[in-house]
């Protein structure tokens, strides 16, 4: 997937760090580079293996501290599904914010798809949800995060031979 450009050739997320005030570092762009070329939702762990294999010399901590800036930017977005380990996705892209959705999450094989399909139904019924919490609490709704639990395909069809 072709990445947008900024100046000089740089990378679209290179602007955001000089803007917050923080460096470009060869982590730093590594770190958003795995981001940037995966769908999957990501462990720290896990990038830092992939990142390792390019940048031998980095860090655990440097990825958990590289991870910590980014969620606080407004790049990444962390989540917990459940598995005991954060995972990690863009929150933008190189085409601007990501579309919102929602996680469906396998608790045999820990699979998660993003749901985005969103029906007029829905939309209605989550609007409906936002707009009486925050009347009833007072409480002004910036954002939200549902994830649903059950089976994928795969695993419901592993328990039905079983």
């Amino acid at each position: 997937m072709p990445h947008r450009r900024h100046r000089k050739g740089m990378m679209w997320w290179h602007m955001r760090f000089i803007d917050a005030g923080f460096r470009m570092t060869l982590p730093r762009q590594a770190i958003m580079e795995v981001l940037s070329n995966t769908t999957e939702h990501l462990s720290a762990e896990e990038i830092y293996l992939k990142v390792r294999k390019r940048y031998p010399g980095i860090g655990l901590t440097t990825v958990y501290r590289t991870l910590d800036i980014l969620v606080n930017m407004g790049l990444i977005s962390k989540f917990d599904f459940g598995d005991g380990r954060a995972r990690y996705e863009l929150s933008e892209t190189s085409k601007g914010a990501k579309p919102h959705h929602h996680h469906l999450v396998c608790r045999e094989c820990g699979k998660i798809i993003d749901y985005t399909e969103f029906i007029d139904d829905e939309v209605e019924l989550i609007n409906n949800i936002q707009k009486k919490l925050s009347e009833k609490y007072n409480f002004k709704i910036t954002n939200h995060i549902i994830q649903f639990y059950g089976l994928c395909d795969k695993c419901q069809q592993k328990n039905k031979v079983t």
